[in-house]
């Protein structure tokens, strides 16, 4: 074995490295130590990302074309690892509280493992290595979302975020022995695409497609997989739950980008391009339905994050055309769920309040907790001048540069789905600037940390949009 190929791998490299770091670190300094490691990780991880950015992509096939390392691949990356440097900053406080102080080294070790395995599928070109990358991101998040010890809620969500890991596993990995078995036994994208333009594929291959569309929809909670969603993100800790809306999706989102244009896309034109644009408009719509109906803040975002869902998946549907403008609006989607993640974390923290009508009147009371949940909910509704409307204004125009009708009337949907998306946000504007009454939250101070990942959201919500810099740069690395 060549081990000189695990130089390609110098993403992956460093998060297994700063992973040891803060394994040893843990385990091995006193309590007295322990007070650094959370300054220490967040400060080692940000200068992870950076590195991340600036190192040069080697656009080299390794351990037979299993693993790539591409420019969109280093990019999707990177994007990633700044959505969990937020994640750090925002989880400070409640990593240092006295329930979660004593595990705080588990916390950072599990994130890094899941992110560890979100490379793995983003570089995969073969399904044994993004099974395994699948699996690596998907099992630690279960003890994330375990993590309060003595919370009924959540041990209850970690059952059900684990029993739904293994049924999708289960029905992905069906689907793939058939894709493995009719497709002239290889589980390389390349073989598989070049197996289905021949004509040889059994038209088992059509239902493969749809075990392997239904393993890879509970990851991103694409309907009708969706259903264990809300109930997980009510349960978790706060700060899993924002890792989980957005961290986590926006991996998934890359890796079925990839497995649909590689593999599956001359059978997915023929075959299944109708059921997902079915798929997508259930989702938008279902999500935009029932986040009317939450009074709970999780839940609302839950739902909010399925409809979310529906709108990156519009970058499938527009193939390498959508790359930029999906890639685009998963970061811009990072820094306005996690700029309300981070506002719903603070006042927990502080308050144990996560009623939406617990935020009545908030602006009287933490007017800058207003302000930066204001310019959430306006990003993620799609209100100009803010970077998600660029987002959405984007995404819609690669997908309608195909010139299908069928996807003009999708885009027509999801367009009608907004304006329904516009009312629901802005009930929690109304709750935080209109509802008459005094605060029904007191005044209080945000952690450091809080503030300084609320302050990078909403710079990332005013200005991602107005300067095209991000979106030049995810156009270039897409090529």
């Amino acid at each position: 074995m060549d081990y000189s190929q695990f130089g390609a791998m110098l993403p992956e490299l460093i998060i297994l490295g700063l992973f040891l770091i803060v394994f040893i670190f843990d385990t091995f300094s006193g309590d007295n130590s322990k007070r650094f490691l959370t300054p220490l990780t967040t400060v080692l991880f940000g200068l992870a990302t950076i590195a991340i950015w600036l190192i040069p992509a080697s656009n080299e096939s390794i351990f037979g074309g299993m693993y790539i390392d591409t420019s969109a691949c280093k990019a999707m990356k990177a994007i990633l690892n700044i959505g969990v440097f937020i994640v750090f900053l925002q989880s400070a406080k409640w990593v240092e509280s006295d329930e979660v102080a004593i595990r705080k080294g588990e916390f950072y070790e599990l994130i890094l493992v899941t992110l560890f395995g979100m490379y793995l599928m983003i570089s995969a070109r073969h399904f044994l290595l993004f099974i395994i990358g699948l699996e690596s991101a998907s099992l630690p998040l279960a003890a994330l979302v375990a993590f309060n010890k003595k919370h009924y809620e959540s041990h209850e969500a970690a059952i059900k975020y684990i029993l739904t890991a293994v049924f999708s596993s289960a029905i992905l990995l069906m689907g793939l022995s058939f894709v493995y078995a009719f497709s002239g036994g290889s589980l390389y994208f390349d073989d598989i695409r070049a197996n289905i333009l021949s004509g040889e594929g059994s038209g088992l291959l059509i239902a493969a497609l749809a075990f392997v569309i239904a393993g890879i929809g509970f990851k991103l909670s694409l309907v009708p997989f969706h259903l264990w969603t809300a109930d997980v993100y009510q349960g978790a800790p706060t700060a899993i739950t924002s890792y989980l809306s957005v961290i986590s999706k926006g991996a998934a989102a890359f890796a079925f980008f990839v497995i649909f244009v590689d593999a599956f896309g001359p059978m997915f034109e023929r075959a299944w391009e109708w059921m997902m644009y079915a798929v997508i408009i259930a989702t938008i719509t279902v999500g935009n339905l029932f986040a009317i109906r939450q009074k709970n803040m999780k839940r609302f975002m839950a739902f909010s994050s399925i409809s979310q869902a529906g709108y990156i998946m519009l970058g499938v549907m527009a193939g390498n055309v959508g790359l930029a403008s999906m890639m685009f609006y998963i970061f811009i989607y990072i820094v306005s769920n996690l700029g309300a993640f981070a506002v719903i974390s603070s006042i927990e923290n502080n308050s144990g309040k996560v009623s939406m009508d617990d935020y009545d009147g908030l602006h009287k009371s933490n007017p800058w907790l207003a302000f930066a949940m204001t310019l959430a909910m306006f990003s993620l509704a799609g209100i100009p001048p803010f970077a998600g409307f660029f987002s959405k204004i984007l995404m819609f125009t690669a997908v309608t540069s195909t010139n299908s009708m069928a996807l003009y009337m999708l885009v027509l949907i999801a367009l009608i789905n907004t304006i329904i998306s516009l009312y629901y946000y802005l009930l929690v504007v109304k709750a935080m600037w209109i509802a008459p009454g005094d605060a029904k939250i007191g005044s209080f101070k945000s952690a450091c940390g809080e503030k300084l990942a609320l302050w990078i959201c909403v710079a990332g919500i005013v200005f991602a949009g107005l300067v095209p810099y991000i979106y030049d740069y995810c156009r270039a690395v897409v090529g």
